[in-house]
């Protein structure tokens, strides 16, 4: 059986479930998270860091030990989570 069956909904749509736990703290510093795809080939999500957090020093600490950890507890067919401009 599918995973998308078992869970009722689709990777994507896991995926920014998972973003939308993150976004309070990224909110707090102007910042937000948007979906951008995902290659199922690879298990790579894309996001793309928005408003305060499109520039700040400490966005890949955020995408790392934050956004990634997140994502891929919630969704076991992400591999790795990437930033992209």
């Amino acid at each position: 059986m599918a995973a998308d069956a078992v869970t009722g909904s689709s990777i994507e749509d896991r995926i920014l479930a998972a973003l939308d736990e993150a976004r309070p703290h990224l909110h707090r510093d102007q910042g937000d998270i948007d979906f951008v795809r995902f290659e199922a080939e690879t298990g790579v999500a894309e996001v793309r860091f928005t408003g305060a957090c499109s520039g700040c020093a400490m966005s890949a600490m955020t995408l790392r030990a934050g956004i990634e950890r997140i994502v891929r507890i919630a969704v076991p067919e992400v591999r790795r989570v990437e930033a992209v401009r």
